[in-house]
């Protein structure tokens, strides 16, 4: 009897193990689980907690944030300068509410709708007439009667196809800097003698196409003249007005009234242009010394006398210095 009882008794053991064991192992989890949660928020003081800008970087461990986060779906960042910052003080806001200094539109007259005056061209700065990029100022085909106040770094000057007449002294006062000045296809008749001999950087002078009937005195500094296509006759170039221009290499005086070549010419000069003038006859010093026959000009390549009545076989004498002979008729 006592054996059976015993068996009895494991028998019932073995039924409440079974179905202890046959409770889901996801039910015992959920069990378990509020104790473990809720050992993680016991140092946290929930009854005081208030996120704020002053404790945000207590809470949370901002170190790593760039690192965890993926900013390769963002859209593209707002540039915050375009925005303008909202007024601190509300006083500063405009009111809107005033009218007072808002102008009014005006009915039309009887006669017609009214045109406001038109603003004077020329009294504009040159950069609201002209294109100013660097040092440099275009003017071209603006409309101009004279040249305009210039900024007094620049560098470069194109006024071509405009309708200037005349060139003085003070519109080109105080520019150092100035090296080009391009006033082609205009209506210059006349230059004040001091316009360009005062600009101490002045290496191009390009006035072709006018009208000029005589050429004022250039700066020492000079490289390039270019006066074609105008009405300079030989008594409107100052005596031995090339000799001192030491730095002077191109010299382009077609389609002019010239009667003779302008000599002497500086040594470094390397082109001479005087096709289609009045030219008859030369020296024989005009190009070379004619006392010195081991002279050797080598740098005078280029000179165009094409287009003159001059018959350049009658001066042989004239040539002998130079590497190459005159463009012309022989």
């Amino acid at each position: 009897g006592h054996r059976m009882w015993t068996l009895a008794w494991l028998g019932m053991a073995s039924l409440y193990l079974g179905a202890a064991g046959a409770v889901p192992a996801k039910d015992r989890r959920k069990a378990e689980k509020p104790k473990t949660d809720l050992a993680l928020y016991e140092n946290l003081d929930l009854d005081n907690y208030d996120l704020s800008l002053d404790n945000y970087g207590e809470i949370l461990d901002l170190s790593n944030y760039e690192e965890l986060y993926d900013y390769g779906d963002l859209a593209p960042k707002i540039e915050v300068g375009t925005l303008a910052p909202r007024p601190k003080d509300p006083e500063a806001l405009p009111n809107l509410g005033a009218t007072a200094d808002t102008p009014k539109l005006q009915p039309p007259s009887p006669a017609g709708p009214i045109h406001p005056a038109p603003f004077p061209v020329q009294g504009l700065p040159s950069c609201l007439l002209c294109l100013c990029v660097g040092t440099s100022v275009y003017c071209d085909d603006a409309d101009l009667e004279h040249i305009p106040a210039l900024p007094p770094d620049t560098t470069y000057l194109y006024a071509r196809f405009n309708r200037i007449g005349a060139v003085r002294a003070a519109d080109f006062t105080g520019l150092k800097k100035l090296k080009r000045i391009d006033l082609s296809s205009n209506s210059i008749s006349w230059a004040d003698v001091d316009a360009f001999r005062l600009l101490p950087s002045l290496q191009e002078l390009i006035l072709p196409e006018n009208r000029l009937t005589a050429l004022p005195e250039l700066p020492h500094s000079i490289v390039l003249l270019d006066a074609r296509l105008n009405r300079i006759p030989s008594a409107g170039l100052r005596p031995e007005a090339f000799r001192d221009l030491k730095q002077l290499q191109f010299l382009h005086l077609s389609d002019n009234q010239l009667d003779f070549i302008p000599a002497p010419l500086p040594e470094s000069l390397r082109s001479l242009h005087l096709q289609n003038n009045n030219i008859q006859t030369m020296h024989e010093d005009t190009f070379c010394d004619s006392q010195d026959h081991s002279q050797i000009r080598r740098a005078l390549e280029d000179i165009r006398l094409d287009g003159n009545p001059i018959n350049l076989s009658l001066f042989p004498d004239a040539y002998f210095c130079l590497p190459r002979l005159p463009t012309g008729r022989f």
